[in-house]
């Protein structure tokens, strides 16, 4: 039985994987699941004193329900959520098509030094906006996601500038990459060493990465960058698909590669950029979901949409373990990621250090 489908709708055809189309069903599952539980579970409780239940939430969702209940869904706990999936699928995204630029699995905004660039501006703005009133508080609260955007888009650029030695090889990117963050960490750490307390604790908080207090006005901003980002990736999924054979191919095929490169990198830092101003620095979303993806479709390259689904449901999950997971408060979400994303870190190096710099 073939695994692959052809659909035609009209003048256009494509082909369906029944493998990836399962994959993507199981995540979307996940994500309703996660999201589900996430709007029931919490500390709330209903005015007989008892837990607020699946049905309860049903109820608030549809316009009746409980007035209390209705401000706990509405107001706190679905924004969050929303957040938390736009964010995860932004991450996951951009890390599927740095890696897919690079072709090495350990290519992501995390080590790439984009998350670090992002959170040097970002800092920056924050200490700005702090004791010494250069930023008014409404100006930082726009300059800090703009800072972030530009940061992160101005360190994947001189990363790859550093990089280039008449084409990129993922290796070395990577090394770059490293140095690079390794660099731009130090500058962070020093800006909240000179910063007051208060201004470092609300950078700290940001640099960790958490959905906590999230509301709609982190919703739209995510929302809208993917709308109009996601099918300019889509529609560059052609670009990924020859850079994947090798440059010689690619340049055969007509491919301009510099700048096919540079539009795919700039996507992939927009991505992470909205992301990370949103809810701060999560990290590891961009590295590990992407090659789970890849595994479990089997496919040539990270899947850009397999990726942002299972990234969506990832982070909601997580950020659900880190609101309940201590009795006594909860956890910022990045905390929870790094825990589950370290490890695979030091997989995919050991496997890479086993089979080679070529291995994948």
């Amino acid at each position: 039985m073939s695994t692959v489908r052809a659909v035609r709708l009209g003048p256009v055809s494509w082909q369906l994987r029944l493998r990836t189309t399962a994959i993507l069903s199981i995540g979307l599952g996940m994500l309703a699941a996660a999201g589900c539980v996430a709007l029931a579970l919490g500390t709330y409780t209903m005015p007989d004193g008892g837990p607020v239940t699946p049905w309860d939430v049903l109820a608030v969702l549809t316009g009746g329900g409980d007035e209390g209940l209705a401000y706990v869904v509405w107001d706190l706990r679905l924004p969050r959520i929303l957040t938390g999936a736009l964010v995860g699928a932004a991450l996951a995204l951009s890390g599927a098509i740095t890696q897919g630029i690079a072709r090495n699995p350990l290519s992501s905004p995390d080590i790439l030094g984009v998350t670090a660039g992002s959170s040097v501006a970002a800092v920056a703005v924050i200490a700005l906006s702090g004791s010494r009133g250069q930023i008014s508080g409404a100006a930082a609260e726009i300059g800090v996601p703009v800072a972030s955007m530009l940061g992160g888009l101005l360190s994947a650029l001189g990363v790859f500038a550093l990089a280039w030695r008449g084409g990129i090889e993922g290796y070395r990117l990577v090394l770059v990459g490293l140095g690079a963050g390794s660099l731009l960490s130090s500058v962070t750490f020093w800006l909240l060493s000179v910063g007051d307390v208060d201004i470092a604790t609300r950078a700290v908080t940001w640099l960790t990465g958490s959905l906590n207090g999230s509301g709609w006005i982190q919703v739209t901003p995510v929302a809208i960058a993917l709308a109009v980002l996601v099918p300019i990736v889509v529609g560059g999924t052609h670009l990924l698909g020859a850079l994947h054979f090798g440059d010689d191919t690619a340049r055969s095929l007509g491919v301009r590669l510099n700048a096919a490169r540079l539009t795919l990198l700039v996507l992939a830092v927009l991505l992470a950029g909205v992301a990370t101003a949103s809810a701060g620095a999560i990290i590891f979303i961009a590295l590990a979901v992407p090659q789970v993806a890849l595994r479990l479709t089997g496919s040539a390259q990270p899947p850009l949409l397999t990726s942002a689904i299972l990234g969506a449901a990832f982070t909601v999950t997580a950020d659900l373990v880190a609101r309940t997971l201590l009795p006594s408060g909860e956890l910022p979400v990045g905390v929870i990621t790094a825990v589950l994303g370290a490890p695979y870190l030091i997989y995919l190096l050991m496997r890479r250090n086993r089979v080679g710099k070529a291995g994948v």
